[in-house]
């Protein structure tokens, strides 16, 4: 008797979670910022750049301190997220750029779920727009992921306005000046800069703004127009549940300023620096305007909202600031790995929240999966969020926090975090740092800590065995 109570029980809460009204689920928007810093929001601590819209996010809801992502730059950290998975666990371990975009072996395996499809197969409708990053080839295309709408481009990166940069400042990477002179040469509105040492990137190159299948001529300054469709986006499908994953290209390189924006900051003597605030503003004010439009729709409630990065800020490039922890985009240092993360769902969510548990991007599939009440696959690494953000748990499960890129590899288990950024595979050299008592890894314990560095070491190697080799490089 004892047997079929339980089995009806599990039957009931089965039929429950997978027949939840479109009323009773909500919108989820993912609102993805690229390249910005652990630093560089004023919920964050950054007093020079106002970033009062995301900041709201904060405010009305929660900020996670120790947010990771599976990734330290760009293209893996958007396979784990949309996954739920190590990128590293199906071969997804480098950052495809350039021609390699274009390759028909490079892109996220089609066998991989992702969260789109997860919740059209619930019911949502699903509107990618802005930057994918995920396979250039026709077999990659977010249609083939789950997306229903989609609105962007294929690339890693693409400029915010085309030659002859209209209406922008414009400041562009070369490997030499005229005359193999290093520094800077200025024009009224473009800078040639060798801060980096090579030519930017041909980022539109077999690369153009795609609506759907077919590419269209966009121009409005590309943070204008992501939000431009993502406004009609909602205003298309409030009728039913939707998943909105909006994937702003800002604040990575090229470095474009809007005109109106650069004359906010004219006080910034530094002309790099001032474009990354034009570029940063310009993001605030399109989620205020994503913010207003939920509100006007009488959506606020009905939709939860996360916010985060993809990766940590690459400083030297863009000045983008991770302070105070240490390391830039491409690091296993904490500046590589641990982003903004801001979360908000109006009613629901208490605000003013400040989370010091340690999270990852790869707990939101779970959460959203949840969210929709549709089955947890068995598959995932994350943890569903949903009982601790609603106070039903009071502690997250356990997890180690997993990064292989190359000879690059890290680990985090509970407060402790080993980090291999110098020799090879075969002959590893390990650091060791106490995160809780040295945020900014600041103090090497390997040699202290002897067993701690092997039993993470250990660990290290347990979760590597599970992995596979990469699919391309």
């Amino acid at each position: 008797m004892k047997i079929l109570s339980v089995l009806a029980l599990f039957c009931s809460l089965t039929f429950f979670l997978n027949s939840l009204s479109a009323a009773e689920q909500p919108n989820i928007i993912v609102l993805l910022a690229d390249d910005l810093g652990y630093g560089e929001l004023g919920c964050q601590g950054n007093s020079q750049i106002p970033t009062p819209h995301i900041d709201s996010l904060a405010s009305n809801g929660i900020r996670f301190t120790q947010a990771y992502v599976t990734a330290p730059n760009c293209s893996a950290s958007r396979a784990g997220f949309l996954t739920g998975r190590i990128p590293t666990r199906f071969g997804y371990e480098f950052n495809p750029i350039g021609a390699r975009n274009e390759d028909p072996g490079t892109g996220l395996p089609p066998e991989e779920q992702t969260i789109a499809e997860r919740l059209h197969d619930q019911g949502y409708t699903t509107g990618l727009i802005g930057k994918w990053h995920l396979g250039g080839a026709a077999d990659y295309h977010p249609f083939r992921h789950g997306f229903d709408d989609f609105f962007g481009f294929m690339h890693e990166g693409h400029y915010f306005v085309p030659p002859p940069y209209q209406g922008v400042t414009t400041m562009l990477r070369r490997k030499a000046l005229p005359g193999a002179k290093k520094g800077r040469w200025l024009s009224e509105n473009l800078i040639y800069s060798t801060h980096m040492g090579y030519d930017e990137p041909d980022y539109d190159a077999n690369n153009p703004i795609i609506r759907g299948g077919q590419p269209v001529n966009e121009t409005e300054y590309l943070t204008d127009a992501f939000t431009r469709e993502a406004v009609s986006f909602i205003n298309r499908h409030q009728d039913k549940p939707f998943f909105l994953y909006l994937a702003y290209n800002a604040v990575h390189s090229p470095l474009q300023g809007k005109k109106e924006d650069m004359q906010q900051f004219a006080q910034i003597e530094d002309i790099h620096r001032r474009i990354f605030a034009a570029m940063l503003s310009s993001m605030d004010q399109s989620v205020g305007i994503i913010l207003k439009q939920l509100h006007e729709s009488g959506l606020d409630e009905k939709t939860f909202i996360i916010f985060f990065s993809d990766n940590g800020g690459p400083t030297r490039e863009l000045t983008s600031s991770n302070l105070p922890l240490r390391g830039e985009k491409g690091s296993m240092y904490e500046g590589g790995l641990r982003i903004p993360f801001l979360m908000r769902w109006t009613g629901t969510l208490a605000p003013k929240q400040t989370i010091d548990v340690p999270v990852s991007s790869l707990d939101l599939f779970p959460t959203f999966a949840a969210l929709a009440g549709a089955p947890r696959p068995q598959n995932l690494d994350g943890r569903d969020l949903l009982p601790f953000l609603l106070n039903q748990k009071t502690e997250l499960p356990d997890t180690d926090f997993f990064w292989r890129q190359g000879r690059k590899a890290a680990l985090r288990s509970g407060d402790w975090k080993i980090v291999q950024m110098r020799g090879t595979r075969e002959k590893p050299v390990w650091e060791l740092y106490h995160l809780t008592s040295d945020q900014s890894e600041t103090k090497d314990l390997a040699t202290e800590q002897t067993e701690k560095r092997i039993e993470l070491q250990t660990r290290w190697n347990e979760l590597n065995s599970q992995m596979k080799q990469p699919l391309f490089k």
